[in-house]
């Protein structure tokens, strides 16, 4: 907890005055602390705080109760400044059970000095061996340096409503609000949203749950803190990267989603379902995740290009169906939010792990663009591009999300709609007589395509290799033809993308490459080591295929060049592991093919999104030069 004054306001108690803050609160699955969470992020983004927020969320649905394996929650970081990733340990945490917290404990979610604010109703529980584990559990924490303070959370909510477990999330946002200065009127606004399709009567239960809440914190706490915020001159919007996603595809004129649940994507299509019918448009909700991708073909066919909503094991279905589209050259956006793999894998924890699969998972030569959204702003902004380059290239585009950006919420401008975001009307004018379906272009690969209904534009799809005509190649060149076009088309495509920014000197010692949501936890890391004295700096990567222009120039120019990812990579020196059979990280893979440059990596798969903390360590160990205090 970053803290710089400590003032006395008269006749009051005292606040001390943060930078920072990091909140955890963790429960049993279903006791709504995720709720609570995104709501004390929601109110502080309004308030004019930095805000990011990261779910903690078992892999089962239905987890055994009081259990380390259940912790579920969220994390909101709450700032002066803008926020841009989840920190390192958290302040203050809530926790409805002493289980749960030794599950984040596990993940060294805490330090010496956090305050943890538990529900005590289990000192006095009916079975002696819950009392026996409370109670050893508590000596546990503080031997850790914990400051315990047990709140009668149900004994309190009981004095409000009957059922205290459809309400202490709520109690608790309002002993956070005390804590933490927020704005009431705002914490009130965000319970009349959550509840709008309740009765008066719910809504009113939760309103005097919150203020039972405050009401406690500030006569029996002595944990009052301002973070002051610093409103936008902008009109901001608050939302997740998944909501962000749902806005970008009706903001980029998509009339079809076709889709298949799956975590952690389903929350993109409910968000869309709100108010996709009223722009226009139309989710389908397929048998199966191949039906949803031949749906979503289908759709682009037919002349508006649609957009298919997925996770990692629905890439892996999908895959014969997108050869199909870029055999065919049908116009697809493909969003892809990674989780944990493989097979079922971490369903409901972050991974980078789909890259290389996307990249090469489909039979044959498939070139394909991929993109990646680096904070939740850009994953507004990226679907609105990837039916763009679609359209533009006549070939599937790739967004390539993730489970922290997908969860995590934060405050940006709000975008004004503009006319060229929207997909064009439908092409009904008579086909140029003479040009075929696939008259690729010698220079760039690319060919008009011609829309079902259009006279004299009529010709038959296929996904075997054929000619200009979408004929059956059985001429050998026929297909080494085709393909280069439509690799051409991905080259085309390069030579429009500008170098990506430097961030920190042009050249030094080390140099951070990074890709999707790991961005601000590398630059808090750099700006932290540079502080310090390191000759650090990073560079992110939003065009994954192709890959954006003069990478090989800028690795040149520093002595070490490492990517830093979520998912997997040997570790020289573990068993049988040697520098000629490692495993790299998947983007430091890439790289090192494409710029034959000797990039190593820093990469985990613990299910976490990537900590400035973890990023100095090994800045520490590669610099050997001390960077943490």
């Amino acid at each position: 907890m970053s803290s710089s004054t400590k003032e006395i306001i008269p006749g009051t108690t005292s606040i001390t005055s943060l930078k920072e803050a990091i909140v955890e609160i963790v429960s049993d699955s279903g006791e709504g602390a995720q709720k609570c969470g995104q709501s004390l992020g929601a109110i502080s983004a309004k308030m004019g705080n930095g805000v990011w927020t990261v779910e903690i969320i078992p892999a089962e649905i239905q987890p055994p109760a009081r259990s380390r394996a259940g912790a579920s929650g969220i994390r909101v970081r709450m700032g002066q400044e803008k926020v841009t990733n989840m920190g390192d340990q958290a302040d203050l945490v809530v926790a409805l059970n002493e289980q749960v917290l030794f599950g984040r404990i596990d993940q060294n979610a805490y330090k010496g000095g956090t305050h943890v604010l538990i529900e005590n109703k289990w000192a006095n529980h009916a079975s002696p061996d819950i009392v026996t584990a409370y109670s050893e559990a508590l000596d546990k924490f503080q031997s850790l340096g914990y400051i315990i303070h047990e709140i009668p959370m149900e004994e309190e909510c009981l004095k409000v409503v009957s059922d205290a477990r459809k309400g202490k999330n709520m109690w608790v946002l309002g002993l956070l609000c005390n804590i933490y200065d927020r704005d009431m009127k705002l914490a009130e606004d965000q319970i009349r949203s959550i509840f709008r399709k309740k009765n008066n009567e719910i809504i009113q239960n939760n309103l005097d749950l919150l203020h039972a809440g405050y009401q406690w914190a500030q006569l029996n706490l002595d944990l009052h803190y301002c973070i002051t915020p610093k409103p936008s001159s902008d009109d901001m919007v608050v939302m997740n990267g998944n909501e962000a996603i749902s806005l970008g595809v009706m903001a980029a004129g998509i009339d079809v989603c076709s889709m298949y649940p799956i975590t952690p994507a389903t929350s993109a299509t409910h968000a869309m379902a709100e108010t996709m019918q009223s722009a226009g448009g139309v989710i389908h909700q397929a048998e199966d995740e191949l039906a949803a991708i031949g749906f979503a073909i289908g759709a682009s066919y037919a002349g508006k290009t649609a957009v298919t909503i997925t996770s990692g094991p629905g890439i892996a279905l999908k895959t014969e169906f997108i050869g199909l589209a870029i055999m065919a050259e049908v116009p697809l956006v493909i969003i892809d939010i990674q989780r944990g793999g493989p097979s079922t894998g971490l369903p409901t924890k972050v991974e980078q792990g789909d890259l290389l699969s996307v990249l090469y998972g489909t039979p044959g030569d498939a070139p394909k663009i991929i993109i990646a959204p680096a904070t939740i702003e850009e994953c507004f902004h990226y679907v609105i591009l990837a039916r763009k380059l679609a359209e533009s290239f006549r070939s599937p585009v790739f967004v390539l999300s993730d489970a922290n950006l997908a969860t995590g919420v934060q405050p940006f401008k709000r975008p004004e709609l503009k006319e060229e975001w929207f997909a064009s009307p439908i092409d009904q004018s008579k086909w140029q007589e003479g040009v075929r379906p696939y008259e690729w272009d010698a220079n760039t690969g690319i060919s008009e395509r011609p829309i079902p209904g259009q006279k004299g534009g009529v010709y038959t799809l296929t996904g075997l290799a054929h000619d200009e005509e979408s004929h059956v190649a059985y001429d050998p060149s026929i297909n080494q033809r085709a393909a280069e076009n439509r690799s051409r088309k991905i080259a085309a495509l390069h030579e429009t993308l500008k170098p990506p920014q430097v961030f920190g000197d042009p050249e030094g010692d080390l140099l951070l490459v990074g890709w999707g949501s790991t961005k601000g936890a590398i630059e808090e890391a750099v700006e932290r080591a540079r502080a310090q004295g390191a000759s650090v700096s990073s560079v992110h990567l939003h065009f994954l295929s192709p890959l954006e222009p003069g990478l090989k120039e800028i690795f040149q120019k520093f002595k070490k060049v490492m990517t830093v990812e979520i998912n997997y990579s040997d570790t020289v020196g573990k068993p049988y592991i040697t520098e000629e059979n490692r495993r790299y990280a998947q983007l430091a893979w890439y790289l090192r093919a494409q710029t034959l440059v000797d990039i190593d990596c820093f990469s985990n798969v613990y299910g976490q999104p990537m900590s400035p903390y973890r990023i100095l360590k090994m800045m520490e160990e590669n610099l050997k030069m001390k960077l943490i205090e």
